[in-house]
């Protein structure tokens, strides 16, 4: 468990230049909110490289993401990937900070891209279920959609995702 700073306490130091803050989400969140002053640093990409900073080197790290769960949930990775500073945890995540009433910047969100596949396939196999009731080849849409999702499930490979991912919306 890595020692927590209050978002306050958190904001103060960041004032002073005192930390580096450190945002474990992913991209399409940061996009949505951000915290002034805070680096992107994906928890996907932290699991592969060490966080090391030719400016500041030497100062601590303040870890967050949007409620402290994930930061809590791989505070062993965390810790040794800091790079010898001294890593900290901003208690609950980007979400305490907002409730505080400190600054963050907003930008234009979208919908997390697996929150669409969702959406998606449930669309194709509902329309499908339901439209092979007047039309009965329409239930081929809904076995397409679910051995689509099985696919996905047993190779970590998601056509519909790809697809989702190059949609204009998508793109930033």
């Amino acid at each position: 468990m890595l020692p927590t700073l209050s978002p306050e306490e958190t904001y103060q130091r960041l004032q002073q230049g005192e930390i580096r803050l450190i945002d474990i989400r992913e991209t399409n969140e940061y996009a949505g909110v951000s915290i002034p002053g805070s680096r992107l640093v994906p928890l996907s990409v932290i699991a592969r490289h060490p966080l090391k900073d030719a400016d500041a080197p030497d100062k601590p790290i303040v870890f967050f993401c949007h409620s402290g769960n994930r930061t809590s949930k791989n505070a062993d990775l965390l810790e040794r990937r800091a790079a010898g500073v001294p890593p900290y945890q901003m208690e609950g995540g980007i979400g305490a900070w907002e409730k505080a009433g400190l600054p963050v910047e907003r930008g234009a969100s979208t919908m997390p891209l697996f929150r669409q596949i969702q959406i998606a396939a449930g669309s194709l196999i509902l329309i499908g279920a339901l439209g092979s009731l007047g039309w009965h080849p329409l239930l081929w849409l809904a076995v397409f959609g679910g051995a689509g999702l099985v696919f996905a499930g047993i190779t970590g490979f998601c056509g519909l995702g790809v697809l989702l991912s190059r949609m204009p919306w998508n793109r930033s």
